[in-house]
């Protein structure tokens, strides 16, 4: 007799473990499979098989049978197995809630199935069909029908290509049915995401030196399976050949690869790129697919259809078996690190995979993370360089705009006078611009002149945006929205005045200066709607707008031809947040929006606007020397003692109630003071311990409180984390907790 381990699809730490079941003669089981099994006073609940074993140690009446089987497949495979293990001990949640991860949330509940259409098959021999269609003279609609098959290349058509053709041809073909002339074939109609997506040319381009240079490092590691590299090349030196060609050798060995991009907007022109190289071997997987086309593309995977996934962060649980690449491009986003639980970071979860399943990884940049190019420098990972653009085209110039003097000149308009003739001269030359400004809507807050307020979210702690398209005021935490107020709440002055630049400003001023000249603007306010990224980006492509606005959607990977000149309406908008990161997030976004101009023959020119033009991280950038950037940060670090030197982590608490929140985080505190009382050889290490408000104390409407610690990175040090989760998971009232390693934000 049979039993299985099952882990039940109930996200909570009483019932996190495993619980067995007997296997029912004749049912097939295996590690990964979906079930459906009682539990506790329900029929039928589901479940992940985790483990077959062949005694359980319980009597007979205590162990129930498996209902049955979601799938005749193991929906999470061996290796993705493990990996929802891994994530259950490092995210500090339930493994129910990590084996979520490893396939469509639609496929829970039984949401989502196949997808069929109806065809039409002729059954009449070949030598007898004129005969057969001659004897429908009297019936012109069976005629039509009949005819159509006849004439089809296989004898055989979709009912939806017969009803576009023959009006109300039901009857009729009903009527050849029942006449036993043609059959009705019921078939699986996959969902496609790809749409009208532009193909481009599929020839291999030739290889730069440094790209096979490259190559010649890396194609060896996918042959034999393991390795670890970080390819820093500058904007426009041709990474993707590589990951193209990389990819197309481990196809060429029989495994499998992975790629992985920051942003949705880049996913449609990769698999474009990808696509037009491998044909139907590529699949896609992102959040901003329709449930079916995601469940369809996830077969295709499961059922070994494919040879390559590209996605967002969470295609790193593409059901691939025989891994042999995984590639993350612009791996210094933060995007690939998931703020809800499960909490994970894509990044290593790749490196576990990679590890696991006995394949290379490949880490790409033009701005790595100071993490990774720290490893590199220690050997962790094998530095790759590509310094030089394809056909050795020059990096833009950039010209850094001192804002101060402009305003010292009388110019208070969005643009400088130096912007301005910049854009001139590119639209006169026929070329496209884009302008670049990292905040959406139309001004950054709404405040009064004449006492000083600011419009604040009732749920948020942070100043609304004026959206000037539908003249509200909207919270781009919760979504919240409310009317612009026409006098002032507090003193009741008329004095209401908008400040801050957001995209819809800088459309609006664009359309005033260039009337005539067609744009666009791309932000999170005009993507909402499916596949809006895609036909942005095809429409500016194909040279329906000459100037494109937007925000850091818009500021890498993408490769616009005949883009000449980037403008950087604010380029220390970054520089300021409360985040010991924020010098290196605007060195890497400017650095990344100005790789944007002269990718092709024409020289490109960047134009950067800022009030702190002595900036080492804008100074750098205007350069685009990563290293020196790199040097200079990292000393700042080290006498800062912040991350790579030591580890951040925080408990993080949300509550409605503000007291509810402090009293909690205050337990917290006392709870690792007295922890690191008993241990010496750790309190050593503490650079600093402290409860506080969070900087953003409230969103949506919970009020937030943090135990932060800041600890030199040991080994050792992993006890404290594991203290600190486990604070995490203790039940607590009226409030939330959730424990968080180096996080995304600090916020």
């Amino acid at each position: 007799m049979a039993f299985c381990q099952v882990i039940v699809d109930i996200a909570h730490e009483d019932v996190d473990r495993v619980f067995t079941y007997r296997v029912p003669k004749g049912m097939d089981l295996c590690p990964g499979m979906r079930v459906h099994v009682p539990f506790g006073r329900q029929k039928k609940i589901e479940g992940v098989v985790v483990e077959l074993v062949e005694d359980c140690g319980l009597p007979p009446e205590r162990v129930r049978d498996v209902t049955d089987t979601l799938e005749d497949y193991p929906a999470v495979l061996p290796a993705l197995l493990d990996l929802a293990k891994e994530i259950r001990a490092t995210s500090f949640c339930t493994l129910a809630q990590a084996l979520r991860l490893m396939y469509p949330a639609q496929m829970r509940g039984e949401r989502i199935g196949e997808k069929t259409k109806e065809y039409a098959v002729i059954t009449v021999d070949p030598a007898v069909r004129a005969q057969v269609l001659a004897g429908q003279g009297r019936a012109p609609k069976r005629a039509a029908v009949l005819k159509m098959l006849i004439e089809s290349e296989a004898g055989e058509m979709s009912c939806e290509r017969l009803r576009a053709a023959v009006a109300d041809y039901r009857p009729a073909l009903n009527s050849l049915v029942k006449m036993g002339f043609v059959r009705l074939e019921k078939r699986e109609s996959l969902r496609s995401p790809y749409g009208a997506m532009e193909r481009l040319a599929a020839e291999d381009p030739q290889l730069t030196a440094q790209q096979r240079e490259v190559l010649d490092m890396l194609l060896p590691a996918v042959e034999a399976g393991k390795g670890s590299f970080l390819l820093y090349g500058v904007t426009g030196s041709g990474k993707t050949e590589v990951f193209i060609r990389a990819v197309r050798h481990a196809a060429q060995l029989g495994r499998t690869a992975i790629v992985l991009v920051p942003e949705i907007a880049l996913t449609p022109q990769m698999v474009m790129w990808f696509r037009s190289r491998f044909g139907e071997d590529a699949a896609v997987l992102h959040s901003r697919l329709s449930p079916g086309e995601r469940y369809d593309e996830w077969r295709r995977i499961r059922r070994g259809d494919v040879r390559v996934v590209i996605g967002a962060r969470s295609a790193i649980f593409a059901p691939l078996e025989n891994v042999g690449l995984i590639i993350i491009d612009e791996e210094h986003e933060g995007s690939y690190i998931a703020d809800n639980t499960p909490r994970y970071d894509a990044r290593e979860l790749a490196r576990m995979r990679c590890e696991r399943e006995g394949a290379a990884l490949l880490l790409a940049s033009a701005t790595p993370s100071m993490r990774s190019f720290a490893l590199a420098g220690r050997g962790d990972l094998t530095l790759l360089e590509m310094p030089r653009r394809v056909k050795n085209r020059p990096l833009p110039d950039v010209h850094v705009i001192d804002m101060r003097q402009e305003l010292a000149q009388g110019n208070r308009s969005v643009f400088s006078g130096a912007l301005l003739d910049g854009l001139k001269h590119c639209l006169d030359a026929g070329k496209q611009a884009i302008l670049f400004v990292n905040r959406r809507g139309y001004s950054t807050f709404v405040s009064c002149r004449s006492c000083g307020y600011t419009v604040t979210c009732s749920q948020c702690d942070v100043s609304m945006t004026y959206h000037s398209t539908e003249n509200v005021l909207r919270c781009h935490y919760c979504g919240q929205e409310q009317a612009v107020p026409v006098v002032c709440p507090e003193c009741e002055s008329r004095y209401i005045k908008y400040f801050g630049t957001g995209t819809q400003r800088v459309e609006e001023e664009v359309k005033k200066f260039f009337p005539g000249v067609p744009v666009l603007r791309m932000d999170n306010d005009t993507t909402r709607q499916k596949d809006a990224h895609e036909h942005l980006i095809a429409q500016f492509r194909r040279g329906e707008a000459r100037i494109l606005v937007g925000t850091q959607m818009i500021a890498k990977g993408l490769d616009f031809p005949n883009v000449t000149m980037v403008g950087i309406i604010a380029a220390d908008a970054m520089l300021k947040l409360p985040d010991y990161r924020s010098a290196e997030r605007t060195f890497q976004l400017l650095t990344q929006v100005a790789g944007r101009a002269g990718r092709a023959d024409t020289p490109g020119e960047v134009f950067l606007q800022t009030y702190d033009p002595e900036s080492y991280a804008i100074e750098t950038a205007s350069r685009q020397d990563y290293r020196a950037f790199y040097e200079a940060e990292m000393l700042r670090r080290k006498r800062a003692l912040y991350p790579p030197y030591t580890l951040l982590a925080r408990l993080l608490y949300e509550a409605d109630k503000e007291q509810d929140a402090q009293r909690c985080a205050e337990s917290a505190m006392r709870q690792m003071e007295a922890f690191f009382e008993r241990r010496a050889y750790l309190k050593k290490y503490v650079v600093s311990l402290r409860v506080m408000p969070c900087p953003v104390k409230r969103i949506k409407g919970k009020t937030r409180w943090q135990v932060a610690l800041k600890i030199v990175d040991r080994p050792v040090c992993q006890e404290a984390v594991g203290k600190m989760s486990e604070i995490a998971l203790a039940p607590l009232e009226g409030c939330a907790c959730v424990c968080q390693v180096n996080p995304g934000s600090m916020m």
